[in-house]
């Protein structure tokens, strides 16, 4: 009997450690809400100042604006797709798909940029390819195409929801379970919701759906609703897609001990100034002292005692600021992005320096082109060759960074082209190079036009 809801080993120790860096990505409330988890109570600790602590926790979120500006920065400008020896009907869909890739208005681009951060964020991100269920089978392409069964789409699912699977001999997925949950409210009158759990079984030839609801509490036994041959069954091939950043470009295990680290030397510096803004009364007296003190009330003293307030010295307060610098510039640093530390500290580096700690950052930023690049063409030929469209398909771009030096390329091109090289298809192909990336936030079948145009009008 095949167990639905067992955990990989993976998968099981995981865990624990995908919510953590979701906590530190996203911060705001959502961390606030679990900083119990995260805030350390000191050794015999009063419960009672340990929770005023955790109502006044805050948290900088260095990690997350790191993540979120090396996406912002690749899909700067659009990756621009090639077809070679589509039909019409091939380019149309790809068009289509381009701009709608999950049958939500998700753009392909805006897909994978949500697929690198969660990449970023958790090491892995998956991308299902999925069809239409067909309901009835049709006789050819063109009934087929009318009866919208050969619509590609995507579907996201995060590495929490990949529960269990099993690789081949190459490398590759034998079969893979994803598990997914949603919170169904019936209607607007007031009965309870309901809780529903699915479990979509792929292997290389077929698939198969298991669903339960939870009902006020009970839960039913799962039950096959769904089965049958997918739309890779031709291909043999599990019709899941991954995406992996790698161990040196996951940048929430990079980072993420030294976030922890700040988030709680940051909380300690902060309750240790609050308490500092406290000054307590001190006497100095040989005699007993039992006087009740306050705002509203006075002490009397002998002629030998004195009185007094603390104050702390502040060296302490000094050493965990400059502490929490180092932190901060560490956490840029292991995400090879420390020339945007921007923390008012001014470190003795040559120009030379300052470029070179660019150039790694641009460097790293190619990696994940050509990471995101290969997952995106992947998916792509994966879904000509299950639609049979006899294309030959590449991406180019995400590999320039800097919008600004647009006009430096134009210039480049015209001293290339002033050169007099007779060759056509070098002239058609820097034009549809310029032209495409100028245009790179257009819609595809505007890109394959103009493509076109330049192709047929230049000899």
């Amino acid at each position: 009997m095949f167990d639905i809801d067992r955990e990989h080993p993976e998968y099981a120790r995981n865990t624990a450690m995908w919510k953590r860096y979701r906590d530190l990505y996203v911060g705001g409330e959502q961390m606030r809400a679990a900083a119990a988890s995260y805030l350390l109570q000191r050794n015999r600790e009063p419960l009672a100042i340990y929770s005023e602590r955790l109502s006044h926790v805050y948290y900088e979120n260095y990690i997350g604006s790191i993540i979120d500006w090396y996406a912002a920065t690749l899909f700067r400008r659009e990756p621009i797709l090639h077809l070679d020896g589509a039909e019409e009907n091939s380019r149309s869909f790809f068009a289509t798909f381009m701009d709608d890739c999950d049958l939500r208005g998700t753009s392909f681009t805006d897909f994978f940029r949500s697929a690198l951060i969660d990449a970023l964020v958790c090491g892995r991100s998956y991308a299902l390819i999925d069809f239409p269920r067909a309901t009835e089978r049709a006789a050819n392409r063109a009934i087929e195409d009318q009866l919208g069964m050969s619509r590609a789409y995507l579907v996201s699912y995060a590495p929490e929801q990949l529960i269990n699977w099993s690789l081949d001999e190459h490398g590759g997925f034998e079969w893979v379970v994803l598990k997914s949950q949603r919170a169904c409210q019936p209607s607007i009158t007031g009965d309870p919701g309901t809780k529903q759990t699915r479990w979509v079984y792929y292997d290389k030839q077929r698939f198969r759906i298991y669903s339960h609801t939870e009902e006020h509490g009970k839960q039913a036994t799962p039950a096959v609703v769904d089965e049958g041959y997918h739309g890779l069954a031709r291909q043999r091939r599990v019709p899941l897609a991954e995406l992996r950043a790698g161990d040196g470009l996951w940048l929430m295990n990079r980072a993420g001990s030294l976030q922890l680290e700040h988030f709680n030397k940051s909380n300690a510096l902060s309750w240790a100034l609050t308490m500092g803004l406290f000054a307590t009364p001190v006497v100095y007296s040989a005699r007993d002292f039992k006087q009740v003190m306050g705002e509203s009330y006075y002490i009397q003293l002998g002629p030998e005692d004195r009185f007094g307030w603390t104050e702390p010295e502040g060296k302490v307060y000094q050493i965990a600021a400059d502490n929490l610098t180092r932190l901060q510039n560490e956490i840029y640093r292991v995400c090879y992005a420390l020339n945007q530390a921007g923390n008012g500290v001014t470190l003795s580096q040559s120009g030379l320096s300052k470029q070179r700690d660019f150039a790694v950052t641009q460097e790293v930023l190619r990696a994940y082109g050509d990471v995101v690049k290969d997952s995106m063409k992947r998916v792509l030929r994966w879904i000509a060759e299950a639609r049979s469209d006899n294309l030959t398909i590449d991406l180019s771009g995400l590999d320039e960074f800097d919008i600004g030096d647009f006009s430096a390329e134009i210039a480049d091109a015209t001293q290339l082209l002033d050169l007099g090289i007779y060759s056509p298809t070098l002239r058609k192909q820097i034009f549809k190079k310029l032209a495409l990336k100028y245009l790179c936030d257009v819609r595809q079948d505007l890109k394959d036009q103009i493509s076109a145009e330049i192709e047929s009008g230049i000899s």
